[in-house]
């Protein structure tokens, strides 16, 4: 009985294992080099377009002299960014030959966070979104640091 018992709770216990899968923390880095130091090279973030969606983000860190900073997602509609909890964070290393690397890298959960997500709010609609949105973000640090 006793082995019985035992066995029937192992059972249970490995049941309960393969049906609960909740949220993971999920994690994207990009990075691009490019001539970010020179002398009058700016950067501009764009986050909302007249009539479009609104993101907001917090500063949460800043060190220029380091070339730092992180910030943290306070509000962004699923449909546009499908994650939760994600905050970010950006750095630049001078090659010191006319060159630097930009590195871009974001924590975050994906929008549902259920067992069973919806496909527009699972982990790989939230990894997709997140990259996507650093590449492009890298590309244009890029062109507007080259021009």
């Amino acid at each position: 009985m006793r082995c019985s018992l035992f066995v029937l709770l192992a059972c249970l216990l490995y049941a309960g294992q393969c049906v609960a899968d909740g949220p993971r923390r999920l994690q994207v880095q990009e990075a691009v080099v490019g001539k970010a130091n020179e002398v009058g090279a700016r950067r501009v973030l764009i986050i909302t377009q007249a009539g479009g969606p609104t993101i907001i983000e917090a500063l949460q860190k800043y060190d220029a002299q380091a070339m730092t900073y992180q910030y943290q997602l306070t509000k962004a509609p699923l449909e546009v960014l499908p994650v939760t909890t994600y905050s970010s964070f950006l750095s630049v290393q001078d090659h010191g030959d006319g060159t630097s690397t930009v590195h871009w890298r974001g924590g975050f959960y994906r929008g549902h966070t259920s067992a069973n997500p919806p496909a527009a709010q699972n982990d790989e609609a939230a990894l997709k979104a997140v990259t996507g949105s650093y590449r492009a973000g890298l590309a244009h640090i890029k062109e507007l640091a080259e021009k």
